[in-house]
């Protein structure tokens, strides 16, 4: 599905509609149909949690037999990892967006900052935050550990080449690094999209409150 038909239909509180109701050309049908799996199954796990949501509720929500999804994914477990790649790659190419910019590594990391905040309370925000809470398999839970720690890596990165550049004093980049993903992750429980407040806004206050702490005039 289209990222401007999903985010339209999220927006107005509608499911998406499902791409098995059209025809289109055979060499997209396939990565469409894919893609509208996992995102039913983001939206199902979000709503009803991942140990509530059978295969047989998101073969209903997509209109489809139980059996068709197994041409797409190959077990629920699978369709929880891919929910969390998709999410991790908004993350993943706002990190690319920072290293790739120009200008002082402070900046780049406030522009990752505000990419890092869309995604966490996007249509894949609860997987990235709930999937290794959920029991899976020990390979899937290194992967996904892996995953986890290439961010922070590169986060880190970002913080140490601003230590180096002088536009960040020198601190413990490890335990920034840890704040800054702890105050993003956690929009993930309390964000309601009906706030006052969009991702962008409290991303904004988040710089603030990191660029220049607590201390006041005395």
């Amino acid at each position: 599905m289209p990222a401007a038909t999903a985010k339209s239909s999220q927006r107005k509180g509608l499911r998406p509609a499902s791409p098995w109701a059209a025809r289109r050309r055979p060499r997209h049908e396939h990565a469409l149909k894919r893609e509208a799996v996992i995102l039913a199954a983001a939206h199902a796990f979000r709503q009803r949690g991942y140990h509530n949501t059978s295969l047989d509720d998101l073969a209903a929500s997509l209109k489809v037999t139980k059996p068709t999804l197994y041409l797409y994914v190959p077990n629920k477990e699978a369709i929880l990892f891919e929910c969390f790649r998709a999410g991790l790659a908004q993350i993943q190419a706002s990190l690319d967006a920072s290293e790739n910019a120009a200008g002082p590594a402070r900046e780049r990391l406030f522009a990752f900052m505000r990419g890092y905040a869309a995604a966490i309370v996007g249509d894949f925000g609860w997987c990235m935050l709930r999937a290794e809470d959920q029991h899976l398999g020990a390979a899937m839970s290194r992967r996904i550990k892996l995953l986890k720690a290439g961010i922070d890596k590169r986060m880190r990165a970002l913080i140490e080449a601003g230590v180096a550049d002088g536009s960040i004093r020198r601190c413990d980049t490890r335990m920034t690094a840890f704040a800054l993903a702890g105050a993003l992750n956690w929009m993930g429980h309390w964000y309601r999209e009906d706030a006052s407040l969009k991702p962008h806004d409290i991303a904004e206050r988040f710089i603030d409150f990191f660029n220049h702490g607590l201390r006041g005039q005395a």
